[in-house]
Formats: C-alpha cells, structure tokens, sequence
C-alpha cells in the first residue's frame, strides 16, 4: 500500500523569503552582497559528502551507547541526547526476527566483507515489512575477499560509537536523521542518480545484448550497476540518462557548481584497500554526472583555471578531481554548491574501504571547512548511496510501487499493493532500505535527531529550495515529494565547530553555543 510522506510546512516560510534569481552566469566571483540575494537561508555554500553503502543501524542502531571496551575510543553521549529509532527498541538486540540477532563488531574488525545490495535481493530481505530475511537473501559468504572471511550472517553486524565515533560526535553536536531513505532499492548507481535527480528512469543500455542489458534497466529504470556512457573511464556496460538532473537547473541560473571525486584526474591511480587489494582511486559508476551528456566531462579534462572551477562554459564541464575542490577552496573560489567523493579506499564501502578510512576523509574534510572564512555561511550533509543490504529494522514508506520481473517487496515481480502494475512509472521500487544522514553547519539544530520521512532527493529539493526559488526538476523526478531538511536548521541560532581526531573520532577543540556537561 502506500504510505505518505509528511511534508515539513517550514518550507513555504523559507521560500516564501526567496528574491529574484539572476538569470545569466557571472564572469567573475560573485561578492557576498550577490550571494546573500541568491538563496532563500543563510546558506550560501552547501558540501554534500556522498559516501558509500550504509544502513542506519549499521551505524546509529545503539546510538548514543556505546560498549567502551578499554582499548577504544571512548564514546558517552550527552545527558538529554534525544533516543534514535534503533536496535535498542522492541528487544531486537536479544529477540530478533531474523535468524541470529544483530552483534556487535569491534574496532579491530572494522575492516568487513561487502553484501548483496541488489534492487531485488534487498526487497526480498524486507519481506514485505517482515524485515526478516537479511540473512537468506543479502547476506554474503562463506568465501573470502582478499584477507578478508565472510560468512552471511555477517550482515547482521554493527559498529557503534567506540568505532564510527566521528559520526557518533558529529550527531552529538549537529544534527542527524533517523528517518531517511534510499529513494530506491539497488546498488550504487541508481543512489547516486537518485542524489542528483530523484528519478532512475529514461535509463537507456548502451551497445549492450538484451540479455545483459536487463540486469541493469527494468520498465525503463536504472536498477543495476551499469557504468555511466559519457566516460572514457568506464570498462564494462554502460547506462545514458536522458532527464534532467540538478546540475541542468543550476547552470540555467547561474550557480557555481561542482562534482569532486577522487582519483578523477588519473583513473588509473589506486590505493590498497580494506580487503588488502588495490582499489580504484576513481569508481566511474559513483559519478552520476557522468550519465548526462549536459554534465559530463568525458574525457576528464581539468579545469582552465582555478578561477573557473565551479563556472558554466570551461572544459571541465563542472566534473572535476577532488584535488580542484582544494584549489578552488584556497583561491576562495569555493562553488556555492559541491558534491565530494572520496577515493574509493575511504568511501566508506565494505570490502575494499571500512569506517575507520571513511572517518579519516570526513574529519579532515570537516576540519578544514571549519577553519575557513566561508564555514559560516555553509552547510555539509553526509549521507549514504546505498546500505550495502547490512540489517535495518526499519520499513521504508513505499511511495513509488512497481510491478516487474526484478520486484519482490510482496511477493514474486511485486512491490506495492494489487494496483501496482498501472503506475505509469515501473522499475523504481521505494524508498528503499533507511540510512544515515547528518547535517553540520553553524545552522543545524544541536545534538538533534529529525524524525521527518527523507529520502536522497531530499538533497536535490535543498537546493531547489535554497538556490532557485522552489523550481522543481519536472518529469518523473521524485524531489516534488521529497521530505525537506529544513527542519534540522535554526537559521535563527549560530553553532559552534567541532573539530577531531581524524584518527580515532574523539573531540580535540572547539567553540559551543550549549553547556557540554560530559
């Protein structure tokens, strides 16, 4: 059946406040008087750091206790730390559904095999709200990746705050979501299209055998993990995208933007992994500009000049290596608005990365923003492409039905109610499992927990919101019902900054708004 989605009312304030846009690209930077008469917050910059196959409980299922073992980071919320929706309700640490309980993993086994994260294998382990077939269907092994053991009921793990302790700080200080979604189910292409457009359809295969082509698009829908077609780096099948995305809206008003990925001047170059393999610093399925041919760059020409980095009209065509994001930074060129990817080896993805690579690239991100002059005028969101199929308790609200060979939430070639079959659009099962989601900004709410339904195009409403007076991408695009994160901002307060370890995800400095009674 379908289940709605609640709407935050803080948006027709916001917008409502909105002034007239310019309509033309700026040949030079824009000053800050420009800037504060382009956005409807105070919000001037926005760094969406998009990281790599995480469910909520994989992460924040104990939050806020952690077991503080002796030799880990220590971790103890502070009093009034509002409760999350997690493991530690309805007894399902010591009485769960599926066949063992969730348990948790140690630092020292941060380092974990990756799961079946499939568009049907993920709705077969809901089991139509059942959520008790993870390990059956999503569960990966018994075999081995590098020097890594898997076994299926590896999937019922969880870290908490003595090994994602970063996260576990960052929640503490900022604010978080408990209630946010994949748009879809399936793997990491259609979460990354679904970040930057909320809508997998007009997904077309190229030059590939039906047979194989089918694994990747259903009705018409991105469902696998094709390659992105407008990419010299791209080494197997490959997906165009024929809607709209973000970044069309943007460049038709002027705003500076970017994508910022790792290992994208140089797609050969590569880090050892979590697995103890080599990884691809640049993983070209987790761009998803690079499926527009309005967005793409590709062959991966750099920018002109770091004073056009951000800019419409420069080869680079707003897709850049996570190097220009620096160079443009300390030019202070920053974009108003930039998607950063890291290298594959600290994405955050089992297997080949873990939380502790992961923490390391989002502390010294984070570290850095704080200390610049444009931190008070800016907001980050973390969040994640996929959950990698690890257990969440949680059922996600189903807003888009779909009656294909490759559905299975209610049963064989079903997701939704016995009317699935005449929505208009198939292929697109959602939402999709739930996942983190933090905002950090001198604006987010302090040591809050938003419990409003969002999904990934909640990013893509954000700055349609903020930037361009509440334009929608039209189409099939899901961000016109798309849950706002306005509501995990006061623009009224001021926060202080958080600066850690990036090592280990403890606190070393500081300024706060609240008393800190830890």
């Amino acid at each position: 059946m379908l289940f709605p989605v609640r709407l935050n009312p803080l948006f027709a304030r916001i917008v409502a406040t909105t002034l007239a846009l310019s309509l033309s690209a700026p040949s030079l930077p824009m000053s800050a008087e420009e800037k504060e008469h382009r956005t409807a917050t105070p919000i001037k910059h926005l760094v969406v750091i998009f990281q790599e196959n995480v469910s909520f409980d994989h992460y924040f299922g104990t939050y806020p206790v952690a077991a503080n073992p002796s030799s880990e980071p220590r971790f103890v919320g502070r009093p009034g730390t509002p409760t999350v929706n997690g493991l530690n309700a309805a007894g399902l640490l010591t009485n769960n559904q599926n066949q063992i309980n969730p348990f948790r993993l140690d630092r020292a086994h941060a380092a974990t095999c990756d799961q079946d994260h499939t568009y049907k294998d993920e709705q077969r382990a809901f089991d139509g709200g059942n959520m008790d077939l993870f390990v059956q269907t999503v569960g990966t092994g018994p075999s081995t990746d590098g020097i890594l053991t898997c076994a299926k009921t590896d999937v019922m793990g969880y870290f908490d705050g003595n090994t994602v302790t970063g996260l576990w700080n960052y929640a503490q200080h900022f604010a978080m979501s408990d209630n946010s979604f994949s748009t879809t189910f399936g793997p990491s292409s259609p979460g990354a299209i679904n970040l930057i457009s909320g809508d997998t359809t007009g997904a077309v295969a190229k030059n590939l055998p039906a047979v194989v082509a089918a694994f990747d698009v259903s009705a018409g829908s991105l469902v696998g993990d094709a390659q992105p077609a407008f990419d010299k780096c791209s080494t197997r099948e490959t997906v165009q995208m024929t809607g709209k995305n973000i970044g069309d809206l943007l460049n038709a008003k002027g705003i500076t933007w970017g994508w910022f990925q790792g290992g994208f001047r140089d797609c050969t170059a590569s880090h050892t992994g979590s697995d103890g393999k080599p990884k691809g610093d640049y993983i070209p399925h987790h761009e998803p500009f690079q499926y527009y041919t309005s967005t793409s760059n590709p062959n991966h020409l750099p920018p002109s000049s770091a004073a056009l980095i951000g800019r419409a009209g420069d080869q680079a065509n707003h897709q850049y290596d996570i190097t220009d994001f620096w160079t443009a930074f300390d030019a202070d060129n920053l974009p108003e608005v930039s998607f950063l990817k890291a290298p594959g080896f600290q994405d955050g993805h089992a297997g080949y990365s873990d939380p502790l690579a992961e923490q390391q690239f989002v502390v010294e991100v984070l570290n850095r923003l704080q200390n610049s002059r444009e931190w008070n005028d800016t907001a980050v969101i973390i969040l994640y492409d996929d959950s990698d199929g690890w257990y969440d308790h949680q059922m996600s609200p189903i807003v888009s039905q779909s009656a294909t060979a490759f559905d299975a939430l209610n049963g064989p070639g079903l997701c939704g109610g016995p009317n699935a079959a005449t929505n208009p659009v198939q292929g697109r099962c959602g939402y999709g499992p739930r996942q983190p989601l933090l905002v950090i900004s001198p604006f987010a709410k302090s040591n809050f927990v938003d419990h409003s339904i969002t999904d990934l195009s909640s990013v893509v409403r954000f700055i349609e919101d903020n930037w361009l007076g509440g334009a929608r991408l039209g189409g099939n695009s899901l961000d016109r019902q798309a849950g706002s994160l306005f509501n995990m901002f006061d623009f009224r307060g001021h926060n202080g900054r958080l600066f850690l370890d990036p090592i280990t995800g403890e606190r070393t400095g500081g300024d706060y708004d609240h008393d800190d009674d830890r």
